[in-house]
């Protein structure tokens, strides 16, 4: 039995949607980041870093979206959320490294800007930068990395609800979606994923 750490509205809805489109066993544990329960000494005992995702296993603790997505992918290979072959694997990693060390940093610049600097101003013209680094970075992907119908092509991946997570932000960043179909469209199939309904339905509720 796993169970995941996790905040609505983060990064942490891909490992989720993993976690059921696998069939794995799971129970998750919702932090409320506004009271400041991920810095909780409880919580820093689970995961150091004080962020989510985490994903509690009988081998220890893992956290980093790109690591519990490809943990989950190859605990449980007869889902299938990985391609075959090591270069494919590969791909699948590279793609999702994009999304973790580059779009959604990008995007933390919007609210989390006291990472990276101490003045205010320095703050506020992070923050303006999110609307073009973000459409650039999506951009990139509408034409060179979504292979569609799914990111690595035909084959559903760990991928896929990693991009939609992050995708999902696009709108409150400033990034016009028309310029996006691609993207777009994946958003849409992945809303209708019988997985995908099921985990949105338990972070609403």
């Amino acid at each position: 039995m796993f169970k995941l750490y996790y905040a609505p509205g983060t990064c942490a809805l891909a490992s989720h949607i993993a976690l059921e489109e696998a069939g794995a066993p799971y129970a998750t544990e919702r932090l409320d980041f506004k009271s400041g329960q991920q810095t909780t000494p409880q919580y820093l005992a689970i995961n150091p870093k004080g962020r989510v995702p985490a994903l509690v296993t009988d081998h220890g603790t893992l956290t980093e979206t790109p690591a519990i997505l490809a943990y989950i992918a190859q605990s449980f290979p007869q889902a299938k959320l990985v391609p075959d072959g090591p270069f494919a694997f590969a791909q699948a990693q590279s793609f999702n490294s994009y999304l973790c060390a580059t779009v959604h940093v990008n995007h933390a610049h919007k609210g989390r800007g006291y990472r990276w600097a101490v003045e205010e101003s320095s703050f506020a013209d992070m923050k303006r930068k999110v609307p073009e680094t973000m459409a650039a970075a999506f951009a990139l992907i509408e034409r060179d990395m979504l292979k569609g119908p799914w990111v690595m092509g035909e084959q559903y991946t760990v991928c896929d609800p990693y991009l939609y997570t992050i995708s999902g932000w696009l709108e409150g960043d400033g990034v016009d979606l028309a310029t996006l179909p691609k993207v777009t469209a994946h958003r849409k199939r992945m809303s209708e994923r019988p997985a995908v309904q099921k985990v949105l339905a338990e972070e609403k509720g």
